[in-house]
């Protein structure tokens, strides 16, 4: 799999394997089962599998489940279908929690050789002994502890002797380091909760800054790749496989998040909107979560080609939400067959055409693929057009229809407005036109020239859909818009309460019996997906995916 040139951990790993320092290569996409995978994660799964795959290697799929209370299979499962979609598939699959065992005497190790005690302050007490970014920390009064006391009381600690938060295990480095993570972290702590792998035979758990490097090397990963976040973490990573003398010697290369605008990427945030009722669920297509975007129609090719072209370096910027649309848009001009719905409809009888007469109309199903074939149209006296393409006193150069304008249908005829029906309040609701015969779509007339087309859908054969429309959930916003001097304020208060438009309206009749995750490109009004938890056997729902027009510019 082909990566974006300025990829330089391929160059890293390259180096690597020409110098003899690794013979092989083993990478990990390793998430947290705490809530659903989102774009920003999609980068790291391209990122590791493409790798490894590009350098003949092999990459694990591996959940890093080391805190029960956040934890769940339902996140699990979604994991898996995630990272399945998007187009791969592990090599081995693994759970962290299955190196508790593991884990545990490589902290007892620690504790004999003097670099890890038990600590019976507060997590408050904790923060407050460990200083600042300009001023060193404080030894904790528990640090000089013997080694068998230590061990006692870890082992009392396993039993279930404590309760919660009353005692750790912490590592014994550098109290006035200027890395605040080396400054005596806690590795374990007392968790009396049911694991969702192990049950209750636990009640202390690692924390993942020393489960993370363990598990990197008991499963032989050789590049431990994440993003920069973790940078100022390396040293205390690095540490943990030197002090706990693993076999295998992993190293961490860190890479820039992936940052879009009008979306937050935070999975704490997420499960926030999600908890609240702000959207319907995880998979929500406004959502940026990877369920949310197949629900909403994206396909992997489009997020694969979006996640390569971003490119892989130590910054973190923010991508315009628009190159992530410009993707799909271009994945399906090629593949969705091209269709006519009406998403706000104005009658429309043609008063010269006969009235029991229905026509089928050939049209190219994708013109710009003609070997999808052709698909039928019915014609007859009564139409639905959009209510936007009338307008009883239009401005200058408005080419669609109103009153004595003619216009063409498309794949159709000219039709000519001769009369305009209001209701008692004044709403126009039927329009009463003409048509020409000789204006036939295809028929070689060159008569007059009309400078609007218009869609439309035969009313007598009409299918009732409802359209979903959607705009950005956040407003003009990222995961930093919140203002730290005003606790008040919240993303929260960024939402977008119109981000959902639902219209009721109607398709093409071959498209009544449409399945789940269908998509079509709907003249005007862009590409759209059938949605697969709203849609019945009574009534398609369809998600718009995307408008047509971009005003992204590679």
């Amino acid at each position: 799999m082909e990566q974006n040139s300025s990829n330089f951990i391929k160059s890293i790993i390259k180096e690597d394997l020409e110098s003899g320092k690794r013979d092989h290569v083993i990478t990990r996409f390793p998430p947290e089962p705490n809530g659903y995978l989102h774009i920003g994660h999609a980068k790291s799964i391209v990122i590791n599998f493409g790798l490894a795959d590009e350098f003949n290697g092999k990459t694990n799929l591996r959940f890093d489940d080391t805190n029960p209370l956040k934890e769940d299979q339902e996140y699990v499962d979604s994991i898996k279908e995630d990272v399945k979609w998007l187009g791969y598939d592990w090599d081995e699959l693994f759970f962290a929690s299955d190196y508790f065992d593991e884990m545990y005497n490589r902290a007892v190790l620690l504790i004999k050789k003097g670099k890890a005690y038990v600590d019976d302050l507060t997590a408050e007490e904790i923060r407050t002994y460990r200083g600042t970014l300009t001023e060193p920390g404080k030894e904790s009064p528990y640090r000089t502890r013997s080694v068998k006391d230590n061990l006692d009381l870890f082992e009392r600690m396993r039993k279930g002797e404590f309760e919660n938060g009353t005692k750790v295990l912490r590592a014994k480095i550098d109290m006035s380091s200027p890395n605040l993570n080396l400054r005596d972290p806690v590795l374990y702590r007392v968790s009396h909760a049911s694991h969702h792998n192990t049950g209750e035979k636990w009640c202390i758990y690692p924390m993942y800054d020393f489960a993370h490097p363990l598990e990197d090397a008991i499963e032989g990963v050789t590049h431990s790749l994440c993003t920069t976040e973790f940078e100022d973490h390396r040293p205390l990573y690095n540490w943990v496989i030197e002090q706990c003398e693993t076999e295998n010697k992993p190293e961490q290369t860190e890479f820039g998040r992936l940052n879009i605008t009008n979306t937050v990427m935070s999975k704490r945030k997420l499960k926030q909107l999600v908890d609240e009722g702000f959207v319907e669920g995880w998979d929500d297509p406004r959502m940026p979560t990877i369920s949310g975007l197949r629900r909403k129609g994206f396909t992997p090719e489009s997020i694969r080609e979006f996640v390569r072209e971003t490119g892989v370096s130590k910054g973190s910027g923010t991508v315009d939400s628009a190159m992530l649309d410009h993707f799909v848009r271009e994945d399906l001009k090629l593949k969705a067959p091209r269709t006519m719905g009406i998403l706000r409809p104005l009658k429309v009888v043609i008063t010269n055409y006969p009235e029991d007469q229905v026509e089928w109309l050939d049209a190219e199903i994708n013109p710009e693929v003609p070997e999808m074939g052709e698909r039928q149209i019915p014609f007859s006296r009564e139409l639905y057009i959009e209510q936007d393409d009338f307008m009883e006193d239009p401005p200058k150069k408005y080419f669609r229809l109103f009153p004595g304008n003619e216009v063409r249908l498309k794949h159709a005829y000219f039709i000519k407005c001769e009369e305009v029906i209001k209701d008692e309040v004044g709403n126009v609701v039927e329009l009463r036109c003409t048509y020409d015969i000789e204006t036939k779509s295809g028929s070689g007339f060159t008569g007059r020239k009309v400078k609007g087309t218009l869609h439309w859908v035969d009313a007598k054969h009409a299918v009732p859909a409802e359209f979903r429309l959607y705009q950005p959930l956040i407003l003009d916003t990222d995961d930093s818009k919140e203002d730290p001097n005003n606790e008040e304020k919240t993303f929260l208060d960024y939402v977008n309460e119109q981000s959902l438009e639902i219209i009721q309206g109607f398709i093409e009749p071959n498209l009544k019996d449409v399945k789940a995750q269908d998509k079509f490109q709907f003249f005007r009004h862009g590409y759209f997906n059938v949605d697969p938890k709203h849609t019945t056997k009574e009534k398609a729902v369809f998600n718009q995916i995307v408008s047509l027009k971009s005003s992204f510019k590679l």
